[in-house]
């Protein structure tokens, strides 16, 4: 018979350490931080997008100025384009009397009123037609049709461009 003075002392197990973690509880970490910070990312974008596209659709008078520049005749086919040439010029002043009635651009012509376009939006590049704003003046004022493509293209993007 064993008394208790024969038997051996209790080792107690050592405790599991909780810090730091095992390499695996790192990587679980950073991915899941990873996977938040990218659905974040994702979901601001798509909600910025969503914004944009409202502005986009939500402005009457963009709308209303496009609606009007694709529907006003082209003088197609060596048509007389001065008619043609002042109607866009009414469009523009229109548009730009409504968004900066401060800068009183209904007075601006020639150069002048094509840099006052450029101001407002540099990538349509209207200052390179002066056509606009001298062909209505001239007698006999046609263009070809590859030129009237161009001008209107040029002012699609003005309106859906201009500050």
């Amino acid at each position: 018979m064993i008394t208790i003075e024969q038997l051996q002392p209790i080792v107690l197990p050592e405790p599991i350490k909780w810090w730091p973690p095992a390499f695996g509880w790192w990587f679980l970490a950073a991915t899941l931080l990873i996977a938040i910070l990218l659905w974040r990312y994702v979901k601001h974008r798509r909600l910025q997008g969503q914004k944009a596209q409202q502005t986009l659709t939500l402005d009457p008078l963009r709308e209303s100025a496009l609606q009007q520049l694709h529907s006003l005749p082209k003088p197609f086919d060596g048509e007389q384009a001065g008619p043609w040439l002042q109607q866009l010029n009414q469009l523009l002043k229109r548009i730009c009397a409504v968004r900066y009635p401060d800068y009183a651009s209904h007075t601006l012509s020639g150069r002048e009123w094509l840099a006052f376009l450029d101001s407002r939006c540099p990538a349509a590049g209207l200052t390179r037609w002066m056509i606009l704003v001298n062909g209505s003046y001239q007698p006999d004022c046609r263009l070809d049709d590859k030129a009237i493509v161009q001008l209107q293209q040029a002012i699609d993007i003005w309106i859906r461009k201009h500050v």
